[in-house]
């Protein structure tokens, strides 16, 4: 006999255990808990990282450097190949024509062609990032290539920022309070020479 044979007798699902029914049945009393603690409780849980509270691994872990990847560009990836198959000649290639045929799973990352394979179709390819190799099999085989490049974000140096503002304000706050200084030591200044030229 066969353990496929013994599947389709018996059955697909095994039946559940009936614990709490009996010393007999290995799962009385205690019903495979144990004594005590909080495993033994009803509502128990633990996190999957939960090791008896000793130290985690993830915080026993030394941690250094820096990554850049939260700050990475995700590109749909496409080949050659795969729009040898799915595309007939004369065909326009872009992530909205992608995506209807099932090559990528929506357009809200960019696209980018890649050259494994061979093209022999004469195609009008339009993508945001792509291979020499596969610019090349495209142009060798008739069709049009059109690069749509992102741009980087950059600052506009000629705006001011919050931090530049809040600055500029505080440096006419200081010369004004300076300016009113000065005006107010002149003018306790100017009695005392009158006062000198009445008494001469």
């Amino acid at each position: 006999m066969m353990i496929h044979e013994i599947t389709s007798k018996v059955g697909k699902y095994k039946g559940r255990r009936r614990v709490g029914r009996g010393p007999g049945s290995g799962h009385g009393k205690t019903s495979g808990r144990g004594h005590k603690g909080a495993g033994s409780r009803s509502g128990n849980s633990r996190r999957a990282y939960f090791e008896g509270g000793q130290m985690t691994w993830v915080r026993r872990m030394p941690k250094r450097g820096f990554t850049n990847s939260q700050f990475r560009t995700d590109y749909h990836v496409v080949n050659l190949k795969s729009l040898q198959e799915r595309f007939a000649d004369g065909d326009t290639v872009n992530i909205e024509t992608l995506k209807a045929t099932g090559l990528i799973r929506d357009t809200k990352k960019p696209l980018k062609i890649l050259g494994e394979g061979d093209l022999t179709l004469k195609l009008d390819v339009t993508a945001n990032k792509m291979s020499k190799s596969a610019e090349a099999k495209i142009t060798a085989a008739g069709g049009t290539v059109t690069v749509n490049e992102l741009k980087k974000w950059t600052r506009d140096r000629s705006v001011p920022t919050a931090a530049s503002k809040k600055k500029a304000a505080k440096l006419e706050a200081t010369a004004a309070k300076s300016a009113a200084t000065k005006t107010a030591a002149t003018k306790a200044a100017a009695p005392e020479a009158d006062t000198t030229e009445t008494n001469e």
